[in-house]
């Protein structure tokens, strides 16, 4: 069995945070123990933002995504998704 440390108490979430992203996991936990899990309805966080577009261009991502049948709002996160990861 791994000798592990007793993990610190934190003031807040931005102090756990920062401990975690200076700290490696290893002298705290016993991953000879660990086992893989799923967690198959686990959404990530999303953020709401406003964002201004040319009349013209929304038409135009309208229309690609009726031919796709999709949201157009989907359509817009795919494209940027993919353009982010090229």
């Amino acid at each position: 069995m791994a000798r592990t440390r007793t993990i610190p108490k934190f003031e807040n979430e931005a102090a756990e945070r920062h401990y975690w992203e200076t700290h490696d996991s290893m002298g705290h936990v016993d991953w000879t123990k660990a086992h893989p899990v799923r967690f198959p309805n686990l959404r990530p966080s999303t953020t709401a933002i406003s964002l201004r577009l040319p009349v013209g261009l929304l038409e135009r991502i309208k229309v690609a995504a009726n031919k796709r049948d999709v949201p157009y709002q989907s359509l817009i996160k795919a494209w940027l998704s993919e353009k982010v990861n090229e």
